[in-house]
């Protein structure tokens, strides 16, 4: 009976817990285009290795190369045998999150075609230990021989032949030959991130936008060119549009409204940037049909006229009266689509469909009371990025467009969203015991004396706080903008100071200060 690489993948999938490891489970692989490809990775992970993987039957067939393959002919290199890999792999140059199988940074040190043998089967080769091959890539070229000497320990060797380069050391070659960049410069500032909870051909998913990801001009244009309403075809998808000149956001000061065309604009641009952060949740749109001004409300449950091929999730868990169905941001479009139905703020579970018991964010919001100064939500901003500081933990601020301040800590899933409410509490309060008149514990806004609320409470299933660069309902529609930590010592920073018109240029400038929390992945550690 043929194996299928479904099978063949089978150990991979099993060693590895795609809700946590960012890596692509294999569940789909491309059609063969008549060529093997291999590649080469340079891997740092606990210690570094080359990666060495051949096409064969539609996965990769994969060793572990502690020193790396070489030219030079007949030097043997110890060479461990490791599970295949699927194919959308190959190309893939970026970050494994710490903490995770594999965790570390990856870069596609050499890649091509390769040919076995003339006659040899690859797949009987191996599995009788001694394949011949012959690469074609960027750096390696010539016969290479697998030998199995037991089990899983392999031996790799370069024939005496006319691409032998006798000493060549592959770590006197340490750069990309996709970015020219090395191991290095990508884990200072990575690329890509693998996301096995989304499909394996898209689970290479940006940190940051490129030519690639961003919406095309000519797509603008035509937006510009409807009339009032009309078919926007935008991201491969056709999408129905209305009411484009209607006002959402009043102007601030001397500047004009904004219509719900500017803000379609906007999303459209900042889609590719924000779509990290909102693949694979649920996600809760804060609507203003008639615009900021308005009273807005809440829409949870996706409406039975939303288009077929918008992502949704049904919740198993819902009682009767409940929203049954949300929509899930996977595409560009999508949020899109949710700006036109009137979503001017986009607030995603802080947990992903797969397991929504269980949050990949501990949330801290800092809620100023109606006497809190902006230099007292400063300082207790910065008092907790002391004591995450102290605790080794990664986490990030991001201003909330309107009066606050909220801070987001990546970790592993794994704890209850009790567990991580009871873990903020404690927190928060040897924080404020440092600063108490600034804060009370008070629930309702009247009974706290004007002072400012750490709010635990978000961290609850099917709560949320506002996305990452979403818009907020107010005159000149500000956004929630992250922030680099040595940006509190600016006097300039206001939690409302970037806007729909103003962040793109300062995210083509700054980058996006908040994409550290996609890469980390991190235990909560006790608190005494």
């Amino acid at each position: 009976m043929t194996t299928t690489p479904r099978q063949k993948l089978a150990p991979y999938r099993r060693k590895r817990d795609f809700g946590k490891t960012p890596e692509p489970s294999g569940a789909t692989t491309p059609g063969a285009d008549g060529h093997r490809r291999f590649v080469v990775q340079r891997h740092r992970a606990r210690n570094l290795h080359y990666d060495v993987r051949l096409e064969v039957d539609g996965v990769l067939v994969s060793w572990a190369v502690p020193k790396g393959p070489t030219l030079a002919p007949g030097v043997r290199r110890g060479a461990y045998h490791v599970e295949d890999h699927p194919m959308e792999y190959i190309d893939f140059e970026g970050v494994i999150p710490a903490g995770e199988y594999g965790g570390g940074d990856v870069i596609v040190w050499d890649t091509g075609t390769w040919d076995p043998a003339e006659g040899e089967d690859p797949a009987k080769a191996i599995a009788d230990g001694e394949l011949h091959a012959d690469l074609h890539g960027e750096k390696l070229n010539g016969r290479f021989v697998f030998v199995r000497t037991r089990a899983d320990d392999w031996i790799l060797l370069h024939k005496k032949d006319a691409y032998a380069k006798p000493g060549w050391d592959p770590e006197k070659h340490p750069k990309s030959v996709l970015s020219g960049r090395t191991n290095d410069e990508v884990k200072a500032d990575p690329d890509r991130l693998w996301r096995s909870d989304l499909p394996a051909a898209t689970a290479s998913l940006a940190l940051k936008a490129d030519a690639a990801d961003e919406v095309d001009p000519d797509e603008l244009k035509a937006l510009d060119k409807l009339k009032n309403q009309g078919t926007w075809q935008v991201f491969g998808r056709d999408l129905r549009v209305t009411n484009l000149d209607k006002e959402l956001f009043p102007g601030k000061g001397r500047q004009k409204p904004i219509t719900k065309r500017d803000l379609l604009r906007y999303t459209a641009q900042i889609a590719p940037t924000i779509l990290p952060y909102l693949t694979r949740r649920p996600i809760n749109l804060h609507r203003y049909p008639d615009g900021a001004g308005t009273r807005g409300f809440w829409q949870k449950e996706l409406p039975s006229h939303a288009p077929e091929w918008l992502a949704r999730w049904d919740n198993p868990d819902a009682d009767p009266g409940e929203s049954q169905t949300y929509l899930v941001v996977d595409e560009p479009a999508a949020l899109l689509w949710a700006a036109n139905f009137g979503g001017l703020e986009w607030h995603p579970w802080t947990s992903q469909v797969d397991k929504p018991d269980k949050p990949t964010y501990a949330l801290i919001d800092l809620d100023p009371g109606a006497d809190t100064t902006w230099a007292d939500l400063v300082t207790l901003a910065k008092l907790h990025r002391e004591a995450l500081d102290h605790l080794g933990l990664v986490a990030r601020a991001k201003l909330t467009g309107k009066r606050g301040i909220q801070i987001w800590i990546p970790i592993t899933r794994g704890p209850s969203y009790a567990a991580v409410r009871s873990w903020v509490e404690q927190l928060s309060k040897s924080v404020a015991a440092a600063v108490p008149e600034l804060v009370s514990w008070k629930w309702q806004k009247d009974e706290r004396q004007g002072l400012a609320r750490l709010d635990y409470t978000q961290n609850v299933i099917g709560k949320t706080l506002v996305a990452p660069y979403s818009p907020r309902p107010a005159a000149g529609a500000p956004v929630s903008a992250p922030i680099h930590w040595d940006e509190l010592d600016d006097p300039k920073l206001k939690p409302d100071r970037f806007t729909v018109r103003t962040i793109l240029k300062r995210l083509a400038t700054e980058g996006d200060p908040f994409h550290d929390v996609l890469l980390a992945r991190q235990k909560l550690p006790k608190l005494r």
